[in-house]
């Protein structure tokens, strides 16, 4: 089973996402901030981590940066609501950019198309 990191600041997304891709067979963590996501990547091993940009804190731009430094290996998804975002080059260290929406079906086709390369 693939382990997702999902970093999310809003409740609601959080539930939502991490149900949803578990009814698709992944074992999803989640957290609410760049502090707690690098808490749970020094406790655990995950496949695949979806950001947020805009989060209380270090934003998700930053934490990219971090995980980097950490673990080069693990495929990033920025998920966030501003399309401006992807023309800033310091969001191109992802390997994906989706804006958020009522469907899932993009970010869920970014997640299946990067844990099968």
């Amino acid at each position: 089973m693939k382990k997702i990191l999902i970093v999310e600041d809003e409740d609601a997304l959080c539930l939502l996402y991490k149900e949803e891709l578990a009814l698709d067979g992944y074992d999803v963590t989640t957290a609410g901030n760049a502090e707690e996501a690098l808490s749970a990547l020094n406790r655990e091993k995950f496949d695949l981590i979806i950001t947020d940009i805009r989060m209380p804190g270090r934003d998700g731009v930053e934490l990219i940066t971090e995980i980097m430094g950490l673990r080069k290996d693990i495929p990033i998804i920025i998920n966030t609501a501003y399309q401006s975002y992807k023309q800033d080059f310091m969001t191109w260290a992802a390997d994906a950019y989706v804006v958020k929406s009522s469907s899932l079906a993009e970010l869920k086709a970014k997640i299946r198309d990067l844990l099968n390369k």
